[in-house]
């Protein structure tokens, strides 16, 4: 066990800004508030003027952006306002580009936005810590992609994207240095070699939704007993939560599941974890993160009150 920890911590310490490394345990998931939109002389939203500062990451245990996660609409939906998910999307790349200076366009894939990063393992970075700010990502090699929709409002879902890449951008670019960027990129082919990344699916259009609803239930069977724990009953497609009974635990188990090389968010005392019918068709590769995991944060059945 000593020894498994002392790995997680030195993975960990790796993903994480200089900054937190020596204090990330001390670090509160207290918001510092939400700054309010900024126009220019045109009238459009000055993106790139919003921000002096952000929140603590929430891969470092702070708050996340949201409290729940914002997932990327149907094509359904999509169809039915063509007009305006333009309008959306239109906008969402507008503001990535402004506050990241990378460049941005729809996918091909409805629903979501094709951001290209400079290398792999920023991608990879921003994936992780993007989920952790309950906003959908996917990444696929060096291009990250984040959520869209028509309903997505200037206000709310169009600032919960542009903020959230702003912020971990922040960070990754501002607070890390480029001999960093090379041990993440190193810690990263480490851990695919260990077990391949796992995500929640990208596009789940072709996949019945009883597949997931059986792995669902399959995965949340395991890991109660294992563990004891139960599962939360709000659901995402492709995401199982997991009741952790306190705020810190809950974080904890995120940091050891995303440094066992699963995507990995919380919502208060929960955390929620990928089930993908793809990549896991059996859920075994989750559960036995999970329970490394659980070993890690001291989540052991036979030893919580």
């Amino acid at each position: 066990m000593t020894d498994e920890y002392a790995i997680f911590e030195a993975r960990f310490k790796t993903l994480l800004p200089e900054e937190y490394r020596d204090s990330y345990e001390d670090v509160q998931p207290v918001s510092m508030g939400s700054a309010g939109l900024k126009f220019g002389s045109d009238g459009r939203v000055a993106w790139d003027e919003m921000w002096a500062s952000f929140c603590d990451l929430a891969m470092a245990g702070g708050p996340p952006h949201r409290g729940k996660l914002l997932e990327a609409a149907s094509k359904t939906e999509i169809d039915a306002k063509p007009g305006r998910y333009r309008q959306v999307v239109d906008e969402l790349c507008r503001g990535i580009e402004m506050v990241t200076g990378l460049a941005a366009e729809a996918s091909p894939v409805s629903g979501w936005l094709d951001v290209d990063c400079p290398s792999r393992s920023m991608a990879g970075w921003l994936v992780r810590a993007i989920n952790m700010e309950n906003v959908s990502a996917h990444s696929d090699g060096m291009v990250l992609h984040l959520p869209a929709g028509p309903d997505f409002r200037l206000e709310k879902e169009i600032k919960n994207v542009i903020t959230a890449i702003a912020k971990t951008s922040h960070y990754w670019l501002g607070h890390t240095s480029v001999a960093q960027h090379r041990a993440i990129a190193d810690l990263f082919e480490i851990m695919e070699s260990e077990s391949p990344l796992i995500q929640a699916p990208f596009s789940t259009q072709d996949t019945p939704g009883a597949i997931f609803e059986n792995l669902r239930d399959k995965v949340a069977d395991d890991i109660h007993s294992l563990s004891g724990l139960q599962a939360t009953g709000r659901e995402y497609r492709g995401w199982l939560g997991v009741n952790c009974n306190s705020t810190q635990s809950a974080i904890q188990m995120m940091r050891a599941m995303v440094v066992s090389n699963a995507l990995c968010r919380r919502e208060e005392d929960s955390i929620y974890i990928p089930v993908n019918p793809s990549a896991d068709p059996t859920g075994e590769r989750i559960v036995a993160l999970f329970r490394r995991a659980c070993r890690i944060a001291g989540l052991r059945k036979d030893s919580r009150d």
